[in-house]
């Protein structure tokens, strides 16, 4: 029987033998298996791809003062329609799933509607993807590498990295045992600036079959920044009228209201 000290000389002399391709098959194995285990944990593909519309309700918090109900409601493909009032303004932010976004801000000098363009487009548009970036990622350009273990509260996780089309990089940390979304790393990308994110899951609860975090925590780790969402309800399938995914009209609003926190919402679900 190999003592310690000889049985690592051995795996070392083994190793030096086995293709370097060899670890990485396995890992993009693992990777792959995550996407699937994840998938299932949520209902399924078959399931998901099954939605053609959800509308999301409940409360959005940016800190004291700056809280209020919000709306957003998704339809295939890749229209969204969102709404967050604070101190009896709303802030309106639309995606036509054509290339076209749109924000209505009555906190800034110019109320809109303004056409998005650049990062913010991009952003609405990762927003408005109904499955997310992990259903069908390889027709959507993206890429999975399995990215090892870590802990999220103290409960072991897996970590799955998604590197998009168009480079942005993200870090999936999932529930060991149940495969659901835990934590969400990324960065986003606001005018000139890089802004590192950190999402947290809870509250999984089941919807017509389909698992969705309930409570949703998110914050820039090093800003002081951070936003919180609690779910009241989830509708799958409502009737949503392609109206509510164009230019919206001129908004009649007070000009006199400070914009309490200049921060822009991010549309629940796994990890834009």
């Amino acid at each position: 029987m190999l003592n310690r000290f000889g049985a690592n000389i051995f795996l070392t002399a083994l190793l030096l033998f086995i293709p370097k391709s060899t670890f990485s098959q396995t890992r993009q194995a693992k990777a792959e298996e995550l996407v699937s285990k994840v998938l299932e944990a949520r209902g399924g593909i078959a399931r998901l791809k099954t939605i053609k519309a959800e509308r999301v309700s409940g409360n959005i918090s940016f800190g004291p003062g700056a809280e209020g109900p919000f709306v957003v409601e998704l339809k295939r493909p890749g229209k969204m329609h969102m709404e967050i009032t604070i101190q009896e303004q709303t802030v309106v932010r639309i995606c036509d799933g054509q290339g076209a976004g749109w924000i209505v801000n009555p906190f800034a000098d110019n109320k809109g509607p303004v056409a998005m363009s650049g990062n913010d487009l991009k952003n609405i548009s990762d927003e408005s993807d109904f499955d997310g970036p992990l259903v069908d990622y390889q027709s959507k350009g993206n890429k999975i590498e399995y990215d090892g273990k870590d802990e999220v509260g103290g409960k072991p996780a897996e970590k799955l990295k998604l590197t998009t089309k168009s480079g942005d990089v993200r870090t999936y940390f999932l529930d060991a045992s149940t495969f659901l979304l835990m934590k969400w790393e990324g960065v986003r990308r606001n005018d000139d600036q890089e802004i590192p994110v950190e999402s947290f899951f809870r509250d999984y609860r089941d919807v017509n079959g389909v698992k969705f975090a309930f409570e949703i925590d998110t914050d820039s780790p090093g800003s002081g920044q951070s936003q919180k969402l609690s779910i009241d309800k989830i509708e799958l399938d409502p009737t949503l009228d392609d109206i509510r995914f164009t230019k919206p009209s001129v908004p009649s609003v007070s000009s006199s209201v400070a914009n309490p926190r200049n921060r822009r919402s991010t549309a629940p679900g796994v990890g834009n």
